[in-house]
């Protein structure tokens, strides 16, 4: 897929850049089913019951099928180290028919290295923050963000276990809520800047 711009003469920078972004958008509808489908999410896995285990085991799946196709994808594109790419591939397939299959267990496992999950991606967002200090002027919330999700990591690892599936819960459940809102939103903008 190419995308061409227009030369300096013709419209200017935003509009170029609002036309690309409006071919690599698709229909604003799939935003907002998107949105509406995060909401759901939301819904059933902050009730706080059995079927919020169920929720995330399954979202598990999803995410671990969605780990499938783009190592099949990358492998397919690319020659060298194109057996790890599949190895990648073939343990995100298990894990994602083990996540369909026994969505407790995958939820439990999850809640297990919750913890460690969160110090990496503390230590990730503390170091990309820090390397865009020159582009980005609001690197202190990355860095802020990065050290507070380091320090919960830490905490969690030392609590007992249903305090980390709870938490692990609110993880989700929040996040799946402030992404509908994302989407839905999105689509909107999507959806009028189409129109003008």
């Amino acid at each position: 897929m190419s995308m061409r711009f227009q030369s300096v003469t013709g419209p200017s920078a935003r509009g170029r850049v609002d036309t690309a972004l409006d071919r690599m958008a698709g229909p604003w509808w799939l935003f907002l089913v998107t949105g509406i489908a995060w909401l759901v999410i939301a819904l059933i896995v902050l009730r706080f019951r059995l079927s919020s285990v169920v929720a995330v085991g399954v979202l598990m799946g999803a995410v671990f099928l969605a780990g499938w196709f783009s190592e099949i994808l990358i492998a397919s594109m690319r020659v060298r180290w194109r057996w790890a790419h599949l190895l990648m591939a073939l343990l995100f397939l298990f894990g994602a028919f083990w996540s369909f299959a026994s969505p407790f267990s995958a939820f439990w496992a999850l809640a297990t290295i919750f913890g460690l999950l969160l110090i990496f991606r503390g230590s990730l967002d503390l170091v990309t923050s820090i390397s865009a200090r020159d582009t980005n002027q609001a690197w202190w919330l990355g860095l802020t963000a990065g050290v507070l999700e380091i320090l919960l990591g830490f905490w969690v690892s030392q609590q007992e276990f249903p305090a980390q599936a709870l938490l692990l819960l609110i993880w989700v459940g929040f996040f799946a809520l402030f992404r509908g809102f994302s989407d839905i939103l999105l689509a909107f903008e999507v959806h009028s800047a189409r129109r003008q």
